[in-house]
């Protein structure tokens, strides 16, 4: 009796994007060709061709639609599209985005919120929707790695850049979304922490929690003379005092400091306010250095540079540190 082939229940990684990419572009269509119906369809197509807007959006629609050169693969998992198509998409999908915005706006100023509310009950929600639906493209089609981090695999993704490490040949592949930057081999690979991003230190290039970030006194020759920090309304040691102190009766020493908590406040506020001033130049990033003593002119290259923007960005960079030392 011949057995009947099972049908796969698991899709395809990258299938759900070229469905969601296909679905907005259905939607923008219906609505197109529904707007088109309620008025004269041939004075529709020439109004069309004469509008540069309208062109570049029946290329929009045709790219989203067809999406020519796209397959789902399970070694691409987030990227199903070419990098052209995706480039395209995301060009086309802010341009849209950005008329579909202004033509709302001067809607608004020139008819007021009123008639705004009537016309987006009259259209069903249209003037709301056409932008997110654009910007869901955008989102979409967004700049990220291959995969997902997956330190079991050796696989990371740290920001757009994805790096895989074969633990058998000891090569490492890198890729730069969809593009493959190159193969290199694990030995010759580095990471190199830059602006605080170094395991261990403090977020923002920051100090420890146990140190304070005042500097020590400076030491004197006698320690016996050394001049001590009063309390605000607690007199000096005797031991402390200048010898000729009975002479000069009750006027203060002038050995004795002034106080340090008059000065804690502007040192507080200026600690506080450094992070804030250097918070761009400050943030945590690292770079992927090859150095490869058998290629000529390779010595010391960077591979790769990238923001650590998301704690699973650290997290990964962590584990490309470690399997990289371990290889």
């Amino acid at each position: 009796m011949a057995r009947t082939r099972p049908t796969p229940t698991a899709t395809v990684p990258g299938a759900g994007t070229l469905f969601a990419l296909r679905a907005i572009g259905l939607v923008i269509l219906a609505r197109w060709l529904h707007s088109m119906a309620q008025m004269n369809f041939l004075a529709a197509l020439e109004g069309m061709a004469s509008s540069p807007a309208a062109c570049l959006n029946l290329i929009f629609l045709f790219l989203l639609i067809v999406l020519p050169g796209a397959k789902a693969r399970v070694e691409r998992p987030f990227h199903p599209l070419p990098q052209w198509l995706r480039q395209a998409l995301r060009f086309f999908g802010t341009l849209g985005f950005l008329f579909a915005i202004g033509s709302i706006g001067m809607f608004v100023w020139t008819a007021g919120w009123r008639r705004t509310f009537h016309a987006a009950a009259d259209t069903n929600g249209w003037l709301v929707a056409a932008p997110a639906l654009y910007a869901a493209v955008v989102w979409i089609c967004r700049p990220r790695a291959l995969w997902r981090t997956n330190i079991a695999a050796r696989r990371f993704a740290i920001g757009r850049f994805a790096v895989s490490i074969d633990v058998a040949t000891r090569t490492t592949v890198v890729w730069r979304e969809s593009r493959k930057v190159g193969q290199y081999d694990a030995r010759e690979l580095s990471v190199r922490w830059l602006s605080g991003g170094q395991p261990g230190a403090a977020p923002g290039g920051g100090l420890a929690s146990g140190s304070t970030g005042f500097a020590a006194p400076a030491p004197t020759e006698d320690p016996g003379r050394a001049p001590r920090v009063s309390e605000p309304g607690v007199e000096p040691e005797p031991a402390l005092l200048p010898a000729d102190s009975s002479a000069q009766g009750s006027e203060p020493s002038a050995a004795t400091p002034e106080p340090a908590t008059a000065t804690e406040p502007r040192a507080a506020a200026a600690s506080s306010a450094s992070p804030h001033r250097d918070g761009a130049a400050r943030r945590p990033k690292i770079e992927l250095l090859w150095d490869s003593p058998a290629a000529a002119g390779h010595n010391r290259q960077t591979v790769f540079l990238a923001h650590l923007a998301s704690e699973g960005d650290r997290t990964a960079a962590r584990a490309l540190d470690a399997a990289l030392r371990q290889v």
